[in-house]
């Protein structure tokens, strides 16, 4: 069904978006505002291709182009990714755009991370063919896409994207319900919810959270699941536990933390200073060891499935 795609957005996503439907054989188009924009776009995509190559976890894959030619690219496509900054009446208009553009039988899809879907395609005509499929960054790297259904989604087309990610070598889960952070990040925002309280509360520093996420639960997830964990603990025992830290967990709806932090100008690495010191070079050191680490766990999956 899908030969073609176009992909809009010139980021790390859009073009590691495009390279993995090149992976399962699928023509994609890396959509720009300009073809300056679209070329860098296109050369990160194969950047992305030869690093998965070099690590044994890429074969064939088929051409990857970059166009600035909006309409050209969109009516030529099977399937369409946008990778549009998180805004919505930005993702409204675009999505009529789109539906004014596209073949009729063509899939639209979102990448957003959290935006509703059924709000993104409210005002288009063809909404049951309209869904979100939400890449995890970086998106050459990690497996899991979310496929997001509103309730006007044809279960068919889910199904089919569904299978076209698992063909791409990807982990598609298809979430049912469009809510607020979809599947995933609805489970990391809570995560991140309590991080930031037991820092702000004093009972551990920003390096000390971090190290129990990465070094304790977190080392294990990619082979064992939360809900498992408690299955092959027993639920009897999970749930007195659960019970009694429950009642101590920060459940307030404000970011006091990270607002404590942005009114002092700490607003992340790129300031120098956000939760944890950033010093010159170490946000490129975090993200080397992030994605090195994510393809030894990749090559241990490879040869295990």
């Amino acid at each position: 069904m899908f030969a073609k795609a176009a992909v809009i957005g010139t980021g790390m996503m859009g073009p590691g978006i495009a390279m993995t439907l090149a992976l399962g054989g699928v023509e994609p188009v890396i959509l720009g505002r300009t073809e300056e924009s679209a070329a860098k776009g296109l050369e990160y995509a194969h950047r992305a291709l030869e690093l998965l190559r070099a690590n044994g976890l890429a074969g064939e894959a088929a051409p990857i182009r970059a166009s600035a030619k909006f309409d050209e690219a969109v009516a030529a496509a099977d399937l369409v990714v946008e990778s549009a900054p998180e805004d919505m009446a930005f993702k409204q208009d675009l999505f009529l755009r789109l539906e004014a553009v596209a073949k009729p039988d063509a899939v639209l899809a979102s990448n957003t991370s959290g935006l509703s879907i059924t709000a993104i395609g409210e005002k288009c005509a063809r909404r049951h063919r309209i869904l979100t499929t939400h890449f995890w960054n970086p998106p050459h790297l990690v497996p899991l896409v979310e496929v997001v259904m509103s309730p006007f989604t044809d279960l068919a087309v889910a199904q089919t994207v569904h299978g076209l990610l698992a063909r791409c070598g990807k982990v598609p889960v298809l979430v049912k319900k469009d809510t607020p952070g979809q599947l995933g990040n609805r489970m990391q925002m809570a995560l991140v919810r309590e991080a930031a309280h037991i820092v702000r509360e004093g009972i551990a520093d920003a390096e000390a959270v971090d190290l129990a996420a990465r070094m304790g639960f977190g080392i294990r997830l990619p082979a064992y699941g939360i809900l498992e964990h408690q299955d092959i603990v027993g639920l009897p025992m999970c749930a007195g536990i659960l019970e009694y830290v429950a009642s101590d967990v920060y459940n307030g709806t404000e970011a006091k933390a990270h607002r404590e932090l942005i009114a002092q100008g700490h607003t992340g690495a790129a300031a120098g200073r956000g939760f944890h010191e950033w010093p010159a070079g170490k946000a490129g050191e975090v993200r080397a060891r992030r994605d090195g680490f994510v393809m030894q766990v990749l090559k241990w999956w490879k040869a295990t499935s």
